[in-house]
């Protein structure tokens, strides 16, 4: 096994701290990966917090993972040592469901394998994100990073990109298209830039007036502060794809109204329940959908598009240390947009 430094929680009301962990040595099919850069996700804090139930302790998160190949299994024949790569919010699944035959492995029916706060596939054996200077991962779960994106700005593409690239793909989102996403943090200003980059008019709504500079920066056509209710009455039929990123509590049934006859809204944010009225949909053969992240192969097809098309996060660099101040400040929305943790620096001192 490999001693492996890392920042770990050790239950829901305590700090993060240094914790040393164990990496196992790398099996036929796997890569060993020094880590570079880990995206902080909110759902890291969720997670560390227990505020969705059944967190495991101690728990390292972190699935946002950018780093270099240094070992290589004999067996494993995808990558190379130097090769730089990603990891993402899973690290295995059963390979056998049909959702794994198709490619879509974060539906598998037998559950995914977590990054971290899970077990391997023998049930028993925690696993370990990237608040950590090295992981060890099966072959087929690693990503290729494409030249010329920023390694640090492209750690949250493995989380917040492809949880908004999938369903601006899935559902066909096209050049000339009217696009609202809802909500401007970590997943929304993807969500902006990248339904940009495929050709669509794109308009921010938001709770908050004060975003309407960053929208517009972020290649927005246009904003709609939803504080106002008059605006929804105003823009009613006007969208024809909505992207919901937000995980507050909210009304569906006022932006269903928004979308034009056949539109579609998908949610990727995960708020409290809200009543749905039949009436939203019924009366406009509206849609609406949820979204996760994506599997292997369509997030390394994210990857290469955010490359083609020069898309990269906005992230606020932070040594390791700083990370529980971080979480303090994602919570407040004091981030723009993503935080990102050199891992450099959890090898000092």
């Amino acid at each position: 096994m490999l001693k492996t430094a890392a920042y770990a929680a050790f239950s829901p009301t305590t700090p993060l701290a240094p914790h040393t962990i164990e990496r196992r040595e790398p099996g036929p099919h796997d890569v060993q990966i020094d880590i570079r850069y880990c995206g902080v996700c909110h759902s890291d804090i969720h997670q560390v917090r227990d505020e969705w139930g059944g967190s495991i302790f101690p728990m390292v998160p972190g699935h946002e993972i950018v780093g270099t190949v240094v070992r290589v299994g004999n067996g494993a024949g995808k990558w190379k040592v130097g090769d730089i790569v990603g990891v993402g919010c899973f690290v295995d699944s059963c390979r056998e469901c049909e959702a794994c035959r198709e490619g879509e492995e974060q539906y598998c029916a037998e559950g995914m394998t977590l990054t971290y706060n899970a077990y391997e596939r023998d049930r028993k054996t925690p696993t370990f994100g990237g608040y950590s200077t090295r992981i060890t991962v099966n072959e087929d779960y690693v990503l290729r990073i494409p030249a010329g994106l920023p390694l640090e700005r492209t750690a949250p593409l493995l989380c917040a990109g492809i949880t908004t690239y999938s369903p601006l793909r899935r559902f066909g989102v096209k050049a000339g298209d009217s696009v609202g996403v809802v909500g401007l943090g970590g997943l929304g200003h993807m969500g902006v830039k990248l339904a940009r980059a495929l050709g669509a008019k794109v308009t921010v709504l938001s709770h908050s007036q004060n975003k309407r500079g960053d929208a517009l920066q972020l290649g927005a056509d246009d904003f709609v502060a939803t504080r106002d209710e008059k605006v929804f009455k105003k823009n009613a039929g006007r969208f024809d794809f909505l992207l919901d990123t937000v995980s507050a509590r909210h009304d569906y049934n006022d932006y269903l109204n928004l979308l034009r006859r056949d539109g579609t809204m998908v949610l990727v944010g995960v708020p409290e329940p809200t009543a749905l009225s039949a009436g939203s949909l019924i009366f406009g053969r509206r849609r609406l959908a949820g979204s996760l992240i994506g599997g292997i192969r369509e997030t390394q097809e994210m990857l290469d598009f955010c490359a083609a098309h020069g898309v990269a996060s906005d992230v606020e660099v932070i040594p390791i240390q700083g990370i529980n101040e971080a979480y303090d400040r994602v919570v407040r929305s004091d981030v723009r947009y993503r935080f990102v943790v050199d891992i450099a620096s959890l090898k000092k001192p």
